[in-house]
């Protein structure tokens, strides 16, 4: 039978309120939304916390996709199902709708909120290897005021970020750029599992020309990893099978897999590699009107 150890409830309807209980309970306590990762931890004593502040009611607060000229806003709690069926979000980033669709079953997608995902930093986490791919920020709020962190900063390790004690994610930012599209490519060992390896690709072009593009990966590493080098071999070049070989190649040599009950680190570099060339494809087989 697995239980919990005792633990206080409190519930916040602002988030005011949530930030002055977490500057009050400090690091025993823990925020929950969803819960559908922190409740199995600490059934297993892999987490243990004091007190556990309810932020479902920040819903109406923070549970918003927002669209602007040069970025779309979405509130930390947002819940998967919203983000799947936003057509706005879709259209502008087609890799949220093929992710949304391979997390886990109806019921967590229910209840499971973006900033859940984002704050529980499990390497194999979908979205953050969709933010990490179309270089989001991320809004941290404190009693004294916000900050704006990349992802690359947000996450520091497996299970922690740079939301300290006292603070909350509000808001992720996701930049809109011309010409671009994306794509979500993952393997799992069932349907809605962790991901065995998954790769994100967004890219940019402009007169037949990749401008810019990025590659972000999730369960080869300490945490969802981008890849500058693809960047770097990407821009100023046409689409075609060969380039979409070097970039995955170069993915299969700068992952840190490790061999678990998934999979061996050669199967799991050979993933990085073919899924980034589906990735990469997808997505400029969309900025062609030829994707799916």
């Amino acid at each position: 039978m697995q239980v919990p150890a005792p633990f206080e409830y409190e519930r916040a309807t602002t988030v005011g309120e949530a930030i002055g209980l977490m500057e009050r309970l400090g690091s025993s306590a823990r925020l929950v939304a969803g819960g559908h990762s922190l409740l199995p931890m600490m059934k297993l004593r892999l987490a243990n916390f004091e007190y556990l502040i309810d932020i479902n009611d920040l819903h109406d607060e923070l549970g918003y996709i927002t669209v602007e000229p040069t970025q779309i806003r979405v509130g930390a709690l947002t819940r998967h199902r919203e983000l799947l069926e936003s057509e706005a979000l879709g259209a502008a980033f087609p890799i949220f709708q093929d992710a949304e669709r391979v997390i886990a079953d109806p019921v967590v997608r229910n209840r499971g909120t973006i900033g859940g995902s984002l704050c529980q930093a499990d390497p194999s986490e979908d979205l953050s290897a969709v933010c990490t791919t179309l270089d989001a920020s991320c809004v941290i709020r404190g009693s004294s005021g916000q900050r704006v962190v990349s992802m690359e900063d947000f996450h520091r390790g497996p299970y922690e970020t740079a939301v300290g004690d006292g603070e909350i994610l509000i808001e992720v930012r996701l930049p809109i750029k011309p010409g671009g599209s994306s794509a979500y490519e993952k393997v799992e060992r069932r349907a809605g599992d962790w991901a065995v390896v998954s790769c994100g690709a967004a890219v940019w072009m402009k007169d037949g020309l990749i401008t810019d593009a990025r590659v972000g990966l999730a369960a080869v590493g300490p945490n969802t990893t981008g890849i500058p080098a693809i960047s770097q071999a990407l821009r100023g070049q046409a689409p075609s099978e060969g380039l979409y070989a070097q970039a995955g190649a170069i993915a299969a040599e700068n992952c840190t897999p490790s061999s678990d009950m998934r999979g061996s680190v050669e199967y799991k570099r050979h993933l990085a590699n073919e899924l980034t060339r589906r990735a990469l494809r997808r997505a400029v087989a969309r900025i062609n009107g030829t994707g799916v």
